[in-house]
């Protein structure tokens, strides 16, 4: 086991990294105040790890809540269930929340402990890629509003992320395929020479090769954590890290929560973000060429769904990101450098959508 620190000041936190960590009850022990533990997982993830955790927390008293798989769950009726079996098994402002599944739980299960009793502790166990990656670590939980994505949130810092790659073995296919689009975000954005190691290496990680796992799990929460101690509440770099999500958000609600997966949306939405750079004349065209076939390369979609230009440009226009009324974009400048938000031209965000259809 290996780990990182996330420097915050007195929110600072480690993320701890390595295999068969799950159930080593050290990692959550100094976190119990003595007032017991609420794990929340999901229906597919609770029966292959919650046993493990019940290890952990061997002799703790523990709530379980389980909630549905999927996007779907990231709503204010599930979000009202687990306030239900909180306040059923009387956990109080001495709880700590374990998050025990992919982006969804950790959002769903974070944004509770946020707002419960004004706020508990919670830990992040992330047993996806995607989540291993980058939504365990830095604080964001929410839920989905149908008007758009993580309308409805807070900024609320986890104790600790413990992230263990061999939960990953179980992981779908289609799941590890989507994960590694915000493996590929965090090199196109941040890091040029990580970027380039992806295209050596993009189908190591895709055989779930350890050694490559680790590695691109490690690089993408250094990125990640130097980002969120510098920017902890995205009012500068950490914008950067949201390429692609302003076009990949908007395809998410098009076409409905769940039938593209986030990282799939993200994906295309990169693929757009590039295309508009290279409108604009930020990004050379061989540069958007390389984001293309890497992407490809990962089994990912380069293009959205079959959906009107207007339509998409009409659900980014309620983005996070938006200020004044006007929708903004995080821009490339080079494979690696990404830019802070910008205004551009409804014309020019039409125009990258069709060319990345083509």
């Amino acid at each position: 086991m290996e780990s990182l620190h996330v420097a915050l000041g007195s929110r600072s936190y480690p993320i701890h990294l390595g295999a068969g960590i799950i159930d080593a009850a050290e990692l959550y022990r100094p976190y119990l105040a003595g007032g017991g533990a609420a794990v929340v997982t999901n229906n597919v993830v609770g029966p292959l790890y919650l046993p493990k955790i019940r290890k952990a927390l061997e002799n703790i008293r523990t709530t379980e809540i389980v909630v549905p798989d999927g996007e779907e769950a990231k709503s204010w009726q599930t979000l009202n269930r687990v306030f239900d079996a909180l306040l059923a098994a009387r956990c109080g402002r001495d709880t700590l929340v374990v998050a025990l599944g992919g982006g969804v739980v950790g959002d769903l299960a974070g944004f509770a402990a946020a707002v419960y009793q004004r706020g508990v502790p919670f830990v992040q166990v992330p047993t996806t890629l995607l989540a291993q990656v980058d939504s365990s670590v830095g604080g964001k939980t929410a839920i989905n509003h149908d008007a758009g994505k993580n309308m409805i949130g807070a900024f609320h810092q986890p104790q600790a992320v413990i992230s263990d790659v061999a939960t990953l073995d179980t992981l779908p296919e289609r799941e590890l395929r989507a994960g590694l689009a915000e493996v590929i975000k965090h090199g196109l954005a941040l890091d040029a020479p990580f970027f380039a190691w992806l295209e050596q290496n993009v189908e190591r990680v895709l055989a779930r090769e350890r050694a490559a796992l680790v590695y691109a799990v490690r690089r993408c929460c250094e990125l990640k954590a130097r980002v969120v101690a510098a920017d902890e509440r995205e009012s500068g770099e950490r914008a950067l890290l949201n390429l692609g999500h302003t076009f990949g958000h908007a395809i998410e609600a098009a076409a409905g929560y769940g039938s593209w997966l986030h990282g799939e949306a993200i994906s295309a939405g990169m693929v757009m973000a590039a295309e508009l750079s290279a409108l604009m004349g930020h990004l050379k065209k061989n540069e958007v060429s390389r984001v293309r076939d890497l992407l490809r390369r990962a089994g990912l979609p380069v293009a959205g769904p079959a959906l009107a230009p207007e339509r998409l440009v009409e659900l980014m226009a309620v983005d996070k990101k938006a200020a004044k009324g006007k929708t903004r974009f995080i821009l490339l400048s080079a494979v690696g450098r990404a830019a802070l938000p910008v205004e551009v031209e409804p014309r020019l965000v039409r125009e990258a959508i069709v060319a990345a259809a083509q």
